[in-house]
């Protein structure tokens, strides 16, 4: 992937954070358990990603985890427990990607099979026809399917917190949710998107 392609990073969180994000920032895993949140993170895949650290750096719960394409798995498997009027996808400027210490995982962070890269530089390292595809369903190919799912949620690490200065906007996939989010922060830049929603 080309750099000047790339025109957004997303962060999946519920409507009801973002007046937090917008006064604190995005904050990673460890920082937000300080403060009281509606959290979408699913249990066996954070008890993974504890446990994960990145080479010459820190644990994964101490990034924030942006992803190239916030419409993959991990959205898709979030709306399976929560309603598209409760959930937006953040958008996030790239020059996070700048930041000392950001991190580039060519695919899910908590993957046997990643690899970590300076971020600024390790977007070569991307597959856009994986990461921006439809979808990651390969019917006769169980292998690849599990390749493409775990491609398609690439992300990008930031130590300790996203500065509130990034976030320019925020994709919403229903009118009600279009509603909720402008009247919790009407500052923000909003997009309805159903497709990033699955819809």
């Amino acid at each position: 992937m080309d750099r000047s392609r790339l025109n957004e990073l997303h962060y999946i969180t519920k409507i009801e954070n973002v007046p937090s994000m917008l006064e604190l920032g995005i904050l990673s895993h460890r920082r937000a358990e300080r403060i009281p949140h509606s959290s979408v993170a699913m249990e066996v895949i954070q008890e993974r990603r504890a446990k994960k650290v990145i080479p010459g750096g820190q644990r994964l719960h101490d990034y924030v985890n942006l992803y190239i394409n916030g419409r993959n798995v991990m959205m898709s498997k979030v709306l399976y427990e929560s309603s598209v009027d409760e959930m937006c996808l953040l958008r996030v400027h790239t020059a996070v990607l700048d930041l000392p210490g950001a991190v580039l995982a060519d695919q899910n962070a908590s993957s046997d099979y990643v690899r970590f890269s300076n971020a600024a530089t390790g977007l070569a390292q991307i597959r856009d026809d994986y990461v921006f595809a439809e979808s990651w369903k390969h019917p006769d190919n169980q292998i690849e399917e599990w390749r493409h799912k775990s491609a398609m949620c690439a992300e990008i690490l930031v130590s300790g917190l996203v500065n509130p200065d990034y976030i320019i906007g925020v994709y919403v996939g229903s009118d009600t949710a279009r509603e909720d989010i402008t009247t919790l922060a009407p500052s923000l830049d909003v997009t309805t998107d159903q497709y990033k929603f699955f819809r």
